[in-house]
């Protein structure tokens, strides 16, 4: 990972149509963009690392993100007969922070005191959420932040749209100890995620009466792989769980097939992979392994079917979209819905405004529908685990009836422990100690 001194790109991408605007030099803020009827565009931040190791998910969330603004401004796809926000367009304002933690915090900065956006939308990695969070916190600004993530965090100032450990984690335990066995290996890239990711698990394999026989981590960015190889031949485990990102995911399973391990002797469960990682790798790499993901390019629903070919149209049939990008498309949805909400009852842009239009937010979605849950500002979402296949695509053999209510902290460690923003603007103190088992609960709509 570069150091702070790594230089970042600030781009700012022309809108498609009435909202296209010239591309700004780095540094430079660009100007509002008007509408066909002279109405100045709605500034928003797309903050993605399109260089960097984290570049090869983060280009595709960014991809679509631009696929969304793109149909909201057209009036296209979800938003067909509509045009933009009640006329306005989404003027795009994009940074890149290179995969470097201190610029996404600098380029956050950015985007709010100069290029005054109304929210920005970005973020892929734990550190760089946690690296931006401080400032959003305290200029009350809003992040949607579409990627699943370890959990513990209920900050008013982030819509997740990625899942919560109870959308992921919860379902695959256990049918890695149903159909594996109950000895896991775990190993993840060495930050945040990873390793608050691997603890939930653990717990959960030890509550299921398994029994953890490795936990090993590499550098970011890592692609050497050898020696953690050998401990897993040492330790003998009956499944991998694998919370490895980046260009690290290719390296390690093309590794353990040169190994000689094949998702025959020993299957990896990972909640990183997706379809995107494995047409990097080759899927003849990752044939017969599992991830555990709310979407999968699969999923039989019309809106996914619609999704895929709007996407392959736009940006070529050879690309293939996955789950974070799905939790990135929602969520761009959520905020123009929300922004139209307020457009309609004659509201300001503001972030208490936008805050409380977003919350409960439905959307139908490729994978089906979802909500923001007003709750605890993260999103029910469907649990999903798909085995993938030798064409690169996952057959789906565990799916929820419905999208899953969030619970931002494992109940495998804080039991009890649940997240409840009284008021849209409750900014301290959301957490809530119940003592009692929480429930699984379900979205009421397929």
């Amino acid at each position: 990972m570069g150091g702070a001194g790594v230089a970042g790109t600030l781009l700012l991408k022309a809108c498609s149509n009435p909202s296209s605007t010239p591309t700004a030099s780095p540094g430079a803020s660009p100007a509002s963009a008007p509408a066909a009827d002279g109405k100045k565009g709605i500034k928003v931040g797309v903050m993605y690392s399109t260089t960097g190791s984290i570049a090869i998910v983060e280009k595709s969330l960014q991809d679509a993100t631009f696929l969304a603004i793109d149909q909201i401004n057209e009036g296209t796809g979800p938003w067909a007969g509509k045009k933009g926000i009640n006329g306005q367009m989404i003027e795009k304002v994009v940074v890149n922070p290179d995969s470097n933690w201190d610029l996404y915090n600098q380029m956050s900065k950015r985007l709010i005191d100069e290029d005054k956006v109304a929210c920005v939308l970005g973020c892929y990695t734990s550190a760089s959420r946690k690296s931006v969070l401080p400032v959003f916190e305290e200029k009350d600004r809003l992040l949607y932040y579409p990627v699943y993530y370890e959990g513990n965090e209920c900050s008013s100032n982030v819509f997740y749209t990625g899942a919560a450990p109870n959308q992921q984690i919860t379902d695959s335990i256990p049918y890695c100890i149903k159909n594996f066995g109950k000895k896991g290996f775990f190993i993840g890239s060495d930050y945040i995620y990873p390793k608050e990711s691997n603890r939930i698990a653990k717990a959960e394999l030890v509550n299921g009466g398994g029994t953890v026989v490795g936990d090993e981590y590499a550098a970011l960015g890592t692609t050497e792989f050898i020696t953690i190889i050998n401990k897993i031949k040492q330790a003998k485990p009956d499944f991998i769980l694998s919370n490895l990102v980046g260009d690290s995911i290719p390296a390690f399973y093309k590794q353990l097939k040169d190994a000689g391990i094949t998702s025959k002797d020993i299957p990896i469960m990972a909640f990183p992979t997706t379809e995107e990682e494995i047409q990097a790798m080759g899927p003849e790499f990752a044939e017969g392994h599992f991830s555990s993901f709310n979407y999968f390019q699969t999923v039989d629903t019309p809106e996914n079917k619609a999704f895929v070919e709007q996407f392959k149209a736009k940006f070529g049939n050879e690309r293939v979209t996955n789950g974070v990008m799905e939790a990135a498309y929602i969520q761009t949805f959520f905020m123009a819905q929300a922004m139209e909400k307020c457009a309609k009852e004659n509201k300001e842009l503001t972030t208490s405004n936008l805050r409380e239009a977003t919350r409960g937010q439905e959307f139908k979605a490729p994978q089906g529908t979802v909500k923001s849950d007003p709750d605890n500002y993260h999103t029910y979402l469907y649990s999903r685990i798909g085995k993938w296949k030798a064409d690169g695509q996952a057959e789906i053999v565990f799916s929820t009836k419905a999208a899953v209510k969030p619970i931002p902290w494992s109940q495998a460690l804080y039991k009890g422990r649940i997240c409840v923003h009284k008021t849209p603007d409750m900014r301290s103190n959301p957490i809530v100690e119940t003592k009692k088992p929480i429930p699984i609960a379900f979205l009421d709509k397929p």
